[in-house]
């Protein structure tokens, strides 16, 4: 049996432990060990020039991010539903800038956000084409459809109608009525017959000087062109009395199919030196340019009272018109019927019945005098029976 020396044997073969180990306290062991450090940052990536061109890159790309963000839901916005419930009308005025329009457009509730459809407005290239007018904004448009329909023009029109047979002065209290109308009326009314009886459109903010100017425009453009092509016999005078005669008719009839063979009649005793005897001229010579009250009837007193105008007493024609003709009965006059007709009644149904001689013209008469009492009889057996309308029968008996 052989002995092992110290240090020889298994044991001696193992080496020694590089590192021994080292008793912990339970603190010790509980505490987190230190991790590797992390690689030090070369040279160049702590530069500042580096580290500035990296904030102005995110920052860039932050800006470019919110931009289209931005445009995206303002594009949405621009063209989405606006939040007008009702349609509504605009009003924008001469020399209006977008900022201003658009100011308006929020305050009115229109639109919902005035920098969006300024920058809307300048997107498209429209920033000087809105234009000034009334418009009418149909519920729930959206900021495009009213910068196209504001850059269109199409403002809402309104009319003015003087329908034929008005007198100057009476045309004068509707142009004065008219609301859209701006601006004072002119002082001096214009000569009886020089204003067009037309409608006439317009767009609020017009005055009414600008509309009268226009109406006095086109009356005498209309009275020449119908006066040049006129036929060559014809016993006036001159354009004036063209345009009197043409009132005349104007108000004897307002049936289209007989303008041109009451003008007729007129030619034949202007021809044959008779008096006219045209019942609107007695009203025009005592009432004048306001006309005949409507429950007032013409007296036979009236018919015998001398005027300037009253062409049972004169010779002739009046020296002005009496109203302002319109283009059919211009024409009537320029070009009558060849009739040999000399007087004219009404026949109670709207029209005239037309006579050559005197004696045609009696039998005509007569019928239009019983179908009058006719009238008034029935009217009296209507109130008869139905006691409620017994006052207004007798009254229109009396107008009778």
């Amino acid at each position: 049996m052989s002995m092992n020396t110290p240090g020889q044997g298994e044991g001696a073969a193992r080496a020694a432990p590089a590192n021994p180990i080292v008793p912990k306290t339970a603190q010790e062991a509980l505490r987190p060990e230190i991790g590797t450090p992390p690689p030090k940052r070369s040279r160049a990536s702590r530069n500042q020039i580096v580290v500035f061109m990296n904030f102005v890159m995110s920052t860039a790309v932050l800006v470019i991010l919110a931009g289209g963000a931005a445009l995206y839901f303002g594009k949405q916005e621009f063209n989405g539903e606006g939040p007008s419930a009702v349609p509504s009308t605009f009003l924008v005025k001469e020399k209006t800038g977008v900022q201003d329009i658009a100011d308006q457009l929020e305050r009115r509730g229109l639109i919902s956000d005035a920098r969006i459809f300024r920058m809307g407005v300048r997107a498209y290239g429209n920033d000087g084409s809105l234009k000034a007018g009334e418009y009418e904004i149909q519920a729930g448009a959206s900021m495009h459809e009213i910068m196209e329909l504001l850059k269109s023009g199409k403002s809402v029109q309104y009319s003015l109608t003087i329908p034929e047979g008005l007198t100057v002065a009476q045309a004068w209290k509707r142009i004065a009525e008219q609301e859209a109308l701006t601006g004072d009326m002119p002082t001096e009314m214009p000569a009886e017959g020089t204003l067009a009886a037309d409608t006439q459109r317009f767009t609020r903010g017009l005055t009414r000087q600008q509309i009268i100017n226009k109406m006095l425009a086109d009356q005498k453009e209309l009275v020449e062109t119908i006066w040049q092509r006129r036929t060559s016999d014809l016993p006036l005078a001159d354009i004036n009395e063209f345009v009197t005669l043409a009132s005349i008719v104007e108000k004897e009839t307002a049936r289209g199919d007989e303008r041109s063979r009451v003008a007729a009649v007129f030619i034949n005793r202007l021809n044959k030196g008779m008096r006219l005897q045209s019942d609107p001229t007695i009203i025009y010579g005592i009432f004048g340019g306001k006309g005949k009250p409507a429950d007032r009837p013409i007296y036979r007193s009236d018919i015998d009272k001398p005027t300037a105008y009253n062409t049972y007493t004169i010779k002739g024609l009046p020296p002005t018109p009496i109203a302002n003709p319109g283009k059919a009965s211009l024409e009537a006059v320029a070009n009558p019927s060849k009739t040999k007709d000399l007087y004219f009644v009404a026949d109670g149904s709207g029209g005239h019945v037309f006579a050559e001689t005197l004696d045609e013209h009696n039998e005509n008469v007569a019928r239009w005098r019983a179908f009058q009492r006719k009238v008034v009889e029935d009217e009296k057996a209507a109130g008869e029976a139905d006691p409620a309308k017994k006052d207004a029968t007798t009254t229109n008996a009396v107008k009778k």
